[in-house]
């Protein structure tokens, strides 16, 4: 009995500590099989979520019992941001009426909160430098373990289950071929490669606090599966913050070193190198003189990326009057798609009108259409990028210009809006947007002052300055994709955030051991 009643106590003590250590692992390396679907959504109810829910139950009685506090100043900014996605959802449901599905905008308000509470649980249970350390070895054995399972879905054929589209989110396992890019256990490419690039600079920095070389190796494990996922966004994101970080510490030789690291290892994805290199691109369009009708042909392979229609029209009816007939050499295969592009057009039109045409009066109309055509050449940016310019960043400017103040609320924006500021701005207004900010500013501003004043005496600064620094990254990801609403890099950066700020005041008393590990 007294054993049981001993154990019964530690437990009582160290229950969120096991809570939190189970989330570290749990989060990132559980795939997003579904255990519900809701409806009018791609969205669903997973084990990750049961799991964050008796976290959240075992810390909510745990604080009616007084055994953990809260840090005021963070629950003060948490507080007035999720009153702003709140009120922006009760203004935008019962006023407006924009929201349609209001448990849709229910539940996209409350996966704000669900995202963000674990800060204080972690907060809540570090009490020395030891669980700081050991919280972030824990973090490296579960990055390294998703690293690993990637690499395994390039060369092994493991499977994957994304939720890139409606019919995937059902839990399909998914065997990726020769020019799909990893995602691990994640969502999606993009998703594992923001996960991936906030927390390599950490590692670094773990790294050069405890000078051991596994700490680089698995540094380097991240780099090779980050290029594997072939994002530009999150490649571009992770060379910007890594330089920046060891430039700012003085770390030359390593910086080289990893420069030199990241350039042999590149050209292990074709896929990565070819859409840096078509991002833009010089390609033929074709231009009808008398209307200035444009028509960019696309030849869509799964290794290349094609050029978009963004800026194909500027100035191309003057161009196209001024070059005249004059004989140019037209590339073979863009001459079919664009045939197929006005192929479709024809048939949409006669479609329209009731009419119904043979394949003879198709040919020729298409014959004469084309010959009607002059081709010029321009410089496009890729179909992905004028995607962004052409719909997703317009449709979000446009919900931002209906309610500055509090946007048109949470849902409103769909799944994806391709940029985080965007999504931010249209659903939340300035309200929601700024305050979100200045929780992530407040963050960013005490870790840095702690690392400049710590970093003389101890080590373990260079591992706040490599969460400056990867924050800095996903900041910068964030343009381009949903860096803050995907749920496993959400998930982790709380947790990570959560970790440093309440390490703050237990760091700096004593230098980290580097003979041990």
């Amino acid at each position: 009995m007294q054993k049981l009643k001993k154990w019964l106590t530690w437990l009582d003590q160290n229950i969120l500590t096991l809570l939190v250590s189970g989330y570290i692992f749990i989060i990132p390396l559980y795939p997003k099989l579904p255990l519900k679907m809701i409806n009018y959504t791609y969205i669903a109810v997973r084990l990750e979520d049961l799991y964050v829910a008796l976290v959240a139950l075992v810390f909510f009685i745990q604080f009616i019992r007084k055994k953990v506090t809260l840090n005021k100043k963070y629950l003060l900014l948490f507080g007035i941001f999720w009153t702003a996605v709140f009120v922006s959802f009760l203004y935008n449901w019962l006023v407006t009426k924009i929201i349609v599905i209001q448990h849709l905008g229910l539940l996209h308000s409350l996966r704000r909160v669900e995202y963000m509470f674990i800060f204080f649980v972690i907060g809540s249970t570090i009490q020395t430098k030891k669980d700081v350390v050991r919280y972030l070895k824990l973090s490296f054995v579960a990055f390294a373990l998703v690293c690993i399972y990637g690499i395994g879905q390039k060369f092994l054929g493991w499977p994957a289950v994304q939720t890139m589209n409606p019919e995937y989110a059902k839990g399909y396992l998914l065997v990726l071929d020769a020019y799909a890019r990893i995602s691990s256990t994640f969502a999606g490419h993009y998703d594992f490669a923001a996960y991936l690039i906030f927390l390599m600079p950490i590692i670094l920095g773990f790294f050069i606090a405890k000078q051991q070389k596994k700490y680089f190796a698995l540094f380097a494990l991240g780099l090779v599966t980050l290029i594997l996922t072939a994002s530009r966004a999150s490649y571009l994101s992770y060379i910007g913050s890594v330089i920046l970080f060891l430039l700012y510490v003085r770390k030359f030789k390593l910086l080289i070193v990893v420069i030199a690291l990241t350039a042999l290892l590149t050209p292990l994805s074709d896929t990565l190198t070819s859409r840096l290199t078509r991002t833009f691109q010089q390609t033929q369009i074709f231009v009808n003189p008398d209307t200035g009708e444009v028509i960019v042909p696309k030849d869509l392979k799964p290794d290349e990326l094609p050029p978009g229609d963004f800026g194909a029209n500027i100035n191309a009816k003057a161009i196209a009057q001024n070059q005249g007939k004059r004989p140019v050499f037209i590339d073979p295969k863009l001459e079919i798609e664009t045939k197929k592009a006005i192929k479709e057009k024809i048939i949409q039109e006669a479609s329209k009108s009731g009419k119904t045409l043979t394949e003879e009066e198709i040919r020729a109309l298409v014959d004469q259409a084309f010959g009607e055509q002059i081709p010029i050449t321009k410089y496009l940016i890729d179909i992905s990028l004028s995607t962004r310019f052409q719909v997703s960043w317009p449709r979000a400017i446009v919900a931002f210009s209906k309610n500055i103040l509090l946007g048109t609320g949470p849902s409103s924006m769909g799944e994806a809006t391709d940029g985080d500021y965007f999504r931010w701005l249209a659903e939340f207004g300035l309200f929601g947007t700024i305050s979100f900010l200045l929780i992530l500013g407040s963050i960013m501003k005490e870790v840095f002052v702690k690392a400049k004043n710590m970093i003389k005496k101890d080590p373990f600064g260079y591992v706040l300055y490599g969460f400056f620094f990867g924050t800095i990254g996903l900041f910068v990801n964030a343009s381009y994709i949903d860096v803050f609403e995907a749920s496993k890099v959400a998930y982790t950066f709380w947790l990570v955030a959560g970790l440093f700020v309440a390490s703050l005041p237990v760091l700096g008393t004593k230098v980290v051991n580097k003979s041990k590990n």
